[in-house]
């Protein structure tokens, strides 16, 4: 795929959950149009920092974070973070989540309360922190990345659904209240992707054939495959996009 080095050139970019999966192909397809990228991570530090040389050794800048955003403090750290080096915040993508579950008369509170605080409170810390800056601006793009399981709902990982569903009607509302302040808010609703999250299930060979010859495209998405839209949705080419849900999961799904 032939880019635009200097397409996003001067722009900076927060992404959440961006060490590892559909975060880190994102961190590096903002890298290759030339934004500036800085990678929030939770745990895995070596892969943060991995992924900041790997930009860097480019010319474009970054800088790793690390921060629980279920925390608010800890998320307004992150966007004060990347205001204080890079003098701006130009997109934000909520990518930062988890998914575990069981079925609902078996599933503990601590399960449900972990992925309801990191999934959808962790995409309203973020941007409650990033919106003052962007009204600054006047100028801004928000992706929440969401999933096919908040559109039509999933068995046994109903708080993992809750979450998605939830971080769609999130963005709907953002879009029509940020629109006038020159702020477009989009979600991506992603499918099945080879992601760590779902090598588990993967480690199945017959599951995932499953789920393959389910597929229109007969495939599994890669993060990249994910990454690619999200960046385009911060473009001028989107530009009169807002409060869309933006499906990306070769027709496995199709909704509205």
């Amino acid at each position: 795929m032939t880019v635009d080095r200097s397409a996003l050139k001067g722009k900076v970019a927060v992404v959440t959950g961006g060490s590892r999966g559909i975060g880190r192909a994102t961190v590096e397809c903002f890298a290759k149009l030339g934004a500036s990228v800085v990678v929030n991570y939770l745990k895995d530090k070596s892969a943060a920092t991995a992924a900041v040389d790997e930009i860097t050794a480019v010319g474009v800048g970054a800088l790793a974070v690390q921060a629980d955003v279920s925390r608010a403090d800890e998320a307004t750290r992150v966007i004060e973070a990347a205001v204080e080096r890079f003098g701006r915040l130009d997109f934000l993508v909520c990518n930062a989540g988890i998914w575990e579950g069981s079925p609902v008369d078996k599933m503990t509170e601590d399960i449900w309360d972990r992925t309801i605080e990191l999934n959808l409170k962790g995409t309203w810390t973020v941007c409650r922190a990033a919106v003052p800056h962007m009204k600054k601006q006047k100028f801004g793009r928000i992706v929440v990345v969401s999933s096919t399981a908040g559109q039509r709902g999933e068995a046994n990982v109903s708080n993992y659904a809750a979450s998605k569903g939830g971080q769609i009607s999130f963005t709907k509302s953002l879009a029509a209240e940020l629109g006038p302040f020159g702020i477009n808010v989009n979600s991506v609703a992603p499918g099945w992707v080879d992601t760590d999250m779902c090598a588990e299930v993967f480690a199945d060979k017959a599951f995932r054939k499953s789920i393959e010859d389910s597929n229109p495209l007969g495939r599994v998405a890669t993060p990249e495959d994910i990454a690619w839209p999200i960046v385009f949705l911060c473009t001028e080419w989107a530009r009169h996009i807002n409060g869309e849900i933006l499906n990306v999961n070769g027709g496995s799904v199709l909704c509205g």
